[in-house]
């Protein structure tokens, strides 16, 4: 886990602004740095390392290919190094490496067969720099998922990169203006989409995507190595054959492989245990698998969050060497000042503040944990995927002709609706069960009002083909995939581990495991009571059923409640005052007062207030930044 940072055509001082760009992102890679530069300048790399593999200066990066063709700065962890260092050798395309490190093998691998052929090839969580000095040509990957970050631009004549926007902020003539027309998505959604991001002419790469840009770098083309999209489609329309068993016995089979080459590092290496259903099943594969006892880590809050109670539980039954570790509401409080700095433009899932807390709490012990994210995606377990369904197929019964008339008739009638009879309402026009789910976030019309900037620019939900996929959980499974993993699941966890230098791997993303998942049938991932059935076949194959069978909690911050308190609430309007609306000229004051109004008198409490009080504190950030 590095942080990675390039410059090209740059007109000042370099060696400030890119030793600026590196320091910006210290926490990423405190372990050393390294810069390299083009004979004349044009082109400039900087890295920050945190050793996890080949701990020796042969893994220090930039790194220069044998032949002298490529440099790269690269940020990740390629899973699966040592089979293609075999497969290098056997082939002949090397006589043997230097070190030990995956930077040199995915170098070697891009030699022997192309940029690429060599990213199809690897399994791994990446964003990487390629610089060819043979066509004088940038290459930015970044990975299938999206778990590693990486920002690319022109800010006036330079073309940068980085794996953080505030390395881009640290350059002398940053002076990006902010993108209003994003902020309709950031307050329906609470993030910011691929390829957006918060300043107008910096963008993020999209996952599984290559960028190319040749001298003099002033045209950029983009293209993918790699499709969610056409692995859904692939996998649905050739359905795995075998039983709801067989297809346990190769989840199982595939898990261990993938945790196997996920726990390889020279450091310490842990793992997250909230005691649901994916954290369980990865701990529970990874001590199958070794003699020692596998380190996992907790944290509970009384009397919001009693996880950690049967977290406790699973790991004595697993033989865990376990750490569990209370967190009071003045600790998670104490995060919220926090919070601006560490994600770099807004980002308001509130989830991010336990997961910084047991981010901090395992950066104490391991330099790398592995967490059970993506399982609620790719095996059906999150509620809201069988309420979507269900209310989809109860609006079929009544035909579009007569639903969508009669949506407009009750919205705009003569009779005042409650407000979830209007959402009730416009849900009659939805023509299919993608647009249910998108509207069942972007449900109020005040949402696109909070901005004054109210443009409806497209997402990767907007722009996925209504029926691509014709069983409605998948579609709604694709759909997140595409934008809600990536842009809140994995920054929120990238950008709270790397904070505190902590390297997390999600072996439920790996592309095998993504391409299984999305060939089995939906009757083998839920039924009307449950989701995830397979992944819960496998877990009870390691874990008594009774320790797991309990209602599906989380880990929600109760955010409601504390603004309600006296410190929170004055800290909320003060960010919220009329007067720095109106000076700011970026939010409308009218619809912001009313919705926190409904709050304060009427205890109506939705995400939006959350993320109205981050941008803002953002905004505050840039003003004195």
């Amino acid at each position: 886990m590095c942080g990675i940072a390039g410059l090209l055509n740059f007109k000042g001082d370099i060696e400030k602004n890119i030793t600026a760009m590196q320091e910006a992102m210290i926490h990423r890679g405190p372990d050393e740095g390294g810069v390299w530069m083009s004979e004349n300048k044009d082109v400039v790399f900087a890295h920050r390392r945190l050793k996890i593999i080949d701990l020796t200066a042969s893994g220090a990066q930039p790194m220069k290919s044998a032949s002298g063709r490529y440099i790269i700065s690269y940020n990740g962890e390629i899973y699966n190094h040592k089979k293609i260092a075999d497969r290098l050798i056997r082939e002949n395309k090397v006589n043997g490496f230097k070190g030990t490190s995956d930077t040199e093998i995915i170098l070697a691998a891009i030699e022997a067969y192309g940029l690429k052929e060599a990213l199809k090839m690897s399994k791994g969580m990446f964003a990487i720099a390629l610089y060819d000095l043979k066509e004088k040509t940038l290459f930015l990957a970044r990975d299938r998922v999206g778990e590693k970050p990486l920002y690319y631009g022109f800010v006036n004549q330079t073309f940068v990169f980085a794996s953080d926007l505030n390395a881009i902020k640290a350059l002398d003539d940053f002076n990006q203006p902010i993108n209003k027309e994003v902020l309709s998505l950031y307050f329906i959604y609470g993030y910011i989409p691929a390829p957006y991001s918060i300043y107008q002419g910096i963008n993020k790469l999209d996952a599984g995507m290559i960028l190319e840009i040749k001298t003099p770098f002033n045209e950029i083309t983009t293209y993918p190595y790699w499709s969610m999209k056409e692995i859904a489609l692939y996998g649905q329309t050739n359905l795995f054959k075998g039983s709801r068993m067989d297809a346990a016995d190769e989840l199982d089979r595939m898990l261990k492989d993938v945790i196997r080459e996920q726990m390889v590092a020279d450091v310490p290496v842990g793992v997250f245990l909230s005691a649901g259903i994916d954290s369980s099943t990865i701990a529970s594969v990874m001590q199958s698998q070794l003699t020692e006892q596998v380190k996992s880590y907790t944290i509970g809050l009384p009397g919001v969050n009693d996880e950690a109670v049967h977290a406790k539980k699973i790991a004595a039954h697993l033989g865990l060497d376990h750490t569990e570790y209370y967190i009071s509401e003045d600790d998670a409080k104490a995060i919220i000042p926090m919070i601006s700095g560490m994600f770099g433009e807004p980002f308001a899932d509130s989830s991010q503040i336990p997961t910084y807390l047991v981010s901090k709490m395992t950066r104490e012990h391991v330099t790398v944990s592995l967490s059970g994210d993506a399982g609620d995606e790719l095996f059906c377990g999150y509620n809201s995927y069988r309420s979507v369904e269900r209310a989809y197929r109860k609006l079929r019964m009544l035909p579009y002709p007569l639903r969508g008339p009669l949506s407009k008739i009750l919205l705009n009638g003569p009779i005042p609706l409650s407000r979830r009879n209007r959402i009730r309402a416009k849900l009659l026009n939805m023509k299919s069960v993608g647009e249910l789910y998108i509207n069942s976030m972007d449900y109020d019309s005040n949402f696109r009002k909070i901005s004054l900037t109210d443009k409806n620019i497209p997402c990767k939900f907007t722009e996925l083909e209504p029926h691509f996929l014709t069983e409605p959980n998948h579609q709604l499974i694709l759909m997140d995939l595409l934008m809600y993993t990536p842009d809140d699941i994995l920054v929120k966890v990238d950008r709270t581990a790397m904070a505190v230098s902590l390297e997390t791997r999600a072996p439920l993303l790996d592309k095998d495991i993504i391409e299984f998942a999305f060939s089995l049938p939906i009757e083998y991932k839920r039924d009307e009571n449950a989701g995830k059935l397979i992944l819960r076949d496998v877990l009870y194959r390691y874990v008594p059923k009774e320790l797991m069978e309990r209602p599906k909690q989380g880990f929600a911050i109760p955010i409601n409640k504390w603004l309600k308190e006296p410190e929170l609430r004055a800290w909320a309007e003060r960010l919220i005052d009329r007067e720095t609306l109106v000076k700011q000229g970026i939010l409308n004051p009218d619809i912001v007062r009313l919705i926190w109004n409904n709050f304060i008198e009427n205890n109506v409490f939705i995400p939006q207030i959350w993320y109205i009080l981050i941008f803002q504190q953002w905004m505050c950030q840039e003003v004195n930044s």
